[in-house]
């Protein structure tokens, strides 16, 4: 199978697995996000009645955008999007990333959006993993993981073992002294 086959499997898994848990209801529906290289669009889906809510998008002479492609377009689309679902009486959604990781221009959208009065992420959560970030901190990795390796300090490290010099003793017959031993060059004559 090629490269390009095996990319789109793997986004269809990520998109269906994200979506699994994920389901519109009038009340609360399902904030869809779909990104390409040049636009970025938002949609408020009722999965129960199967019907797009609301939608915005940079694409189009509408958006008033100059590049769609970029953080400032992602986040004028999340503001677009929660105007027009307050406007409905929409105040909550579930956020559905599809096949893309949270960062950049997707938590761009969703964090404007939950800003301009459409609930859709935890902004606390964002402000603390950004500002662990900043310091410099890793995350913290929760203790117990297939894939630790061994404490420092235990066996089996590199490099332990007998320090140079040490071995088997050697008799006292054995060693030579200094400067015996075969005549160099110019010594035979």
């Amino acid at each position: 199978m090629n490269t390009q086959k095996l990319k789109v499997k793997r986004a269809e898994r990520r998109r269906f697995r994200v979506r699994k848990s994920l389901y519109g209801t009038p009340q609360k529906p399902r904030l869809s996000v779909s990104r390409s290289n040049l636009h970025i669009s938002a949609q408020l889906i009722d999965d129960l009645n199967g019907v797009t809510i609301v939608a915005a998008t940079s694409a189009g002479k509408k958006s008033g955008l100059k590049h769609g492609s970029n953080i400032a377009a992602a986040k004028a689309v999340g503001q677009k999007l929660a105007e027009a679902a307050r406007a409905k009486g929409i105040t909550i959604a579930q956020f559905d990333r599809g096949p893309f990781r949270f960062h950049g221009r997707i938590e761009a959208l969703a964090v404007a959006a939950t800003e301009a009065g459409l609930v859709c992420t935890d902004l606390e959560s964002l402000k603390t993993k950004h500002a662990a970030k900043a310091e410099g901190k890793p995350e913290a990795k929760p203790e117990g993981k297939k894939g630790e390796g061994k404490p420092k300090g235990e066996k089996g490290e590199k490099g332990e073992g007998k320090p140079k010099g040490e071995g088997k003793p050697k008799a006292e017959g054995d060693a030579k002294p200094k400067g015996e031993g075969k005549p160099k060059a110019d010594e035979k004559k």
